[in-house]
């Protein structure tokens, strides 16, 4: 592509940040020597989960908007979003004394809806899914007579997200290697002009979920089939941009496609070793570490942890589950006689051995168990896998049948 043809340039990124500047944070970009140790790379985070609105998307809307014009700001704004762009286009509108409409599917979680409304934004809902939401935000702005802003598929936008690359390699000239989300490609598109511009042997990482692999399937020309119940929903998109596909096929080294397990690894691994925020999509950049290892080990690598609202059920969920791989938490099922002083002795047992006792079932109308028997669930806390196995060692020498369950 030529500078003619191409959305955003290095100098169109440089004014943003300069229009930007002092309305959005410039957050930390700091080491991470504890993922360090987990990935075997030299890891750099950019916390963009710190914004007011705990998202990047406040670099593009916020560009987007300084570019209206008295008569577009009179008339008001409309965005399609179910999360992050709606906040961010709600925050800012509202800051520039610019009425905001946001339309969101009706199945967008109350938590988010409400955010939205409080930054002062009126909020439609309609549309089971996204793309009947953006059928809605069309019309309603056809109707009404409102400026769109679009989430990604738009220059500005894209300009303002390009911002982070900037800063990025401003602090960190000697990366090797940035790690982006990838959902409609607005923020890689941005990332990728700037820090091609500025370092052309820097390798540029797009991260999708398996789950919506929209990008990877366009830059290869193939169909894929998109769709489900992703904790990636931030870049759950079923298409890949107009204006940002070409971009991303120029300039972006690959895309690694990501598995549901690999984004709860990392959400878990910013919260517990960075004591930070990530919602799925944020956390996707770890999560691609995760999955493919060998792109970035012994590398300089920045991560964009790219957002950090996540339903808390959802974190405490993951959380719960990761203990359960790392076998911090075990099930196990007992066949043991029905008579006194038998559930006493087990749990005293387990004690003795350094197991925490999480949960305790003990059921007595199974079939499968003697008339004179009972079945002992117990859920345990241990230390690790083989601690486990020692607890599980030590019921059987006193001669209970023990049964590995699965924790989740």
């Amino acid at each position: 592509m030529n500078d003619v043809d191409k959305p955003v340039t290095l100098d169109r990124i440089r004014a943003a940040r300069q229009a930007i500047s002092s309305q959005v944070m410039h957050t930390p970009f700091l080491p991470a020597p504890r993922l360090d140790r987990l990935t075997g790379a030299e890891v750099f985070v950019k916390y963009e989960n710190l914004q007011v609105t705990s998202a990047f998307k406040e670099r593009g809307a916020l560009n987007r908007l300084l570019t209206l014009t008295a008569d577009e700001r009179r008339r008001g704004v409309i965005a399609m979003s179910a999360g992050n762009h709606a906040q961010a286009v709600a925050y800012h509108a509202v800051r520039l004394g610019i009425a905001p409409t946001i339309v969101m599917p009706v199945t967008t979680p109350h938590v988010k809806v409400s955010a939205t409304a409080g930054y002062g934004a009126r909020v439609v809902l309609e549309g089971e899914t996204v793309a009947e939401a953006a059928l809605a935000a069309e019309r309603i702005g056809a109707e009404e007579n409102l400026v769109f802003i679009h989430p990604y598929d738009d220059g500005d936008v894209i300009a303002g997200q390009g911002t982070l690359a900037l800063e990025m390699l401003e602090e960190r000239p000697d990366l090797d290697v940035i790690a982006v989300p990838v959902g409609g490609g607005g923020l890689i598109a941005g990332m990728a002009t700037a820090a091609k511009a500025l370092k052309p042997d820097i390798r540029v990482i797009g991260v999708e979920t398996r789950m919506y692999p929209s990008m990877w399937a366009a830059v290869k020309g193939i169909d894929a089939m998109a769709g489900g119940a992703t904790l990636a929903e931030g870049i759950a998109v079923k298409v890949a941009g107009r204006q940002t596909l070409p971009v991303v096929r120029e300039l972006v080294d690959t895309i690694v496609l990501v598995d549901e397990s690999h984004l709860e690894r990392a959400v878990n691994a910013y919260l517990t070793l960075q004591k930070t925020m990530a919602e799925g999509a944020g956390a996707a950049g770890l999560a691609a570490m995760f999955a493919e290892p060998d792109l970035f080990r012994g590398r300089k690598v920045g991560l964009v942890l790219s957002g950090g609202n996540i339903d808390p059920r959802i974190l405490a969920s993951i959380m719960m589950r990761e203990l359960a791989r790392e076998e911090k938490i075990v099930a196990i099922r007992l066949a043991i006689p029905d008579r006194p002083g038998t559930l006493g002795a087990i749990t005293t047992l387990i004690g003795d051995a350094g197991g925490n006792i999480l949960e305790v079932s003990h059921r007595r109308t199974v079939l499968e168990i003697p008339a004179k028997g009972a079945s002992l669930d117990i859920t345990l806390e241990a230390r690790d896998g083989h601690h486990a196995e020692e607890i599980i060692a030590a019921l059987r020498a006193k001669g209970y049948g023990v049964e590995r369950k699965s924790a989740e």
